[in-house]
């Protein structure tokens, strides 16, 4: 029952519809928005989770105590820093683009946030189930690069003009070698569908098993494409002060926030489909084990970011072309003979 509890939601939903005289297609549309809306607050609820959970884990690997005054082990501090940038005054530089300027805050998690539109949220609970899914998720991330280079430019500051144009060589020189660790995915399924990329999972084995050199070129590239450490380079403090995000104050830079942390875990959940299976697992409804596995990834990010130091720019670039793109090339080029040499045998 658990297993289908958002399906059977759904399903209500179309059926109220009908029964108020409404066709079959309103009800979907409307069960269409109410999920988008979910999805919306969820994500929205998943980053107070995912800001407390970074600030702990980065004061135990630390040795320091972390959130531990507002309420019980410092649940509600991160609800008076929300507070705290409220009542700040935003401030709009005198030269900048202020068009520009002001809209970068209002659509920098957009994006990310329309990528949940094709991502399995578990068995048969999908937004939309385009036929490719996977590339829709990467065009439509890719625009994040042109905001972050539009927010160093409409500031007209040196800082956020380099920060901005290091985030965009970043992302899309690392959008290289995350791309090809993928193809051999799509080579062994057929499929560019994430629900078909999972549902081949479940008969063959997990991808992480079946293409560890991929899971680890995609755990790498990943971790660059959305500005953590030890790749972010575009919001240095050392260098950069904070980058493209220097001029922004208040709720501006709330949302700026809040935009790496749904790229986050965007990028940790479709980790967990690709490699762990998605929603597959024993006992736990689908949707729960989906939920899990995404964690895990960002634990497993938040665990790397606190350990390891920032890396030069220069060894970033060579790490990524000397390094990260031959191995995918070669991974794709080992797949491709294995695939020929199993249709040859048989």
């Amino acid at each position: 029952m658990l297993n289908n509890l958002f399906i059977n939601i759904g399903n209500w939903i179309v059926d109220i519809t009908m029964r108020l005289g409404g066709s079959q297609a309103l009800g979907l549309w409307i069960e269409r928005i109410v999920a988008a809306v979910v999805v919306l607050v969820f994500l929205l609820c998943n980053v107070i989770i995912l800001v407390y959970l970074e600030r702990k884990i980065s004061g135990f690997i630390q040795e320091r105590l972390g959130p531990n005054r507002m309420g019980p082990v410092g649940i509600f501090q991160l609800f008076m820093d929300i507070l705290k940038l409220v009542s700040k005054n935003t401030v709009t530089p005198d030269r900048a683009d202020k068009f520009l300027y002001n809209l970068v805050p209002i659509v920098v998690f957009i994006p990310t946030m329309m990528v949940f539109a094709v991502m399995p949220l578990g068995e048969g609970m999908t937004v939309y189930d385009s036929p490719v899914s996977l590339i829709y998720y990467f065009a439509v991330s890719a625009f994040t690069t042109l905001i972050l280079l539009l927010s160093g430019w409409a500031a007209n500051n040196k800082y956020n003009l380099m920060g901005g144009m290091r985030a965009a060589a970043q992302m899309v020189s690392y959008e290289i070698p995350l791309l090809f660790s993928l193809l051999g995915i799509v080579m062994l399924t057929g499929s560019l569908n994430l629900n078909d990329i999972v549902y081949d999972q479940i008969e063959h084995g997990w991808f992480i098993f079946r293409q560890p050199l991929a899971f680890i070129i995609f755990s790498i590239a990943a971790t660059a494409e959305i500005n953590r450490s030890p790749f972010d380079l575009a919001e240095g403090e050392q260098e950069l002060i904070a980058g493209y995000q220097t001029e922004y104050s208040g709720m501006r830079f709330a949302f700026m926030y809040l935009g790496e942390y749904v790229a986050m875990l965007a990028m940790c959940w479709l980790a967990a489909v690709l490699f762990l299976g998605g929603w597959q697992g024993p006992i736990l409804p689908g949707w729960l084990w989906l939920f899990i596995k995404t964690y895990v990834f960002v634990l497993l990010n938040m665990w790397v970011r606190w350990t390891f130091p920032r890396i030069r720019i220069d060894h970033m670039f060579k790490l990524n072309w000397k390094v990260l793109i031959p191995l995918a090339v070669a991974n794709l080029a080992i797949t491709g003979i294995v695939i020929k040499a199993l249709q040859f045998m048989a």
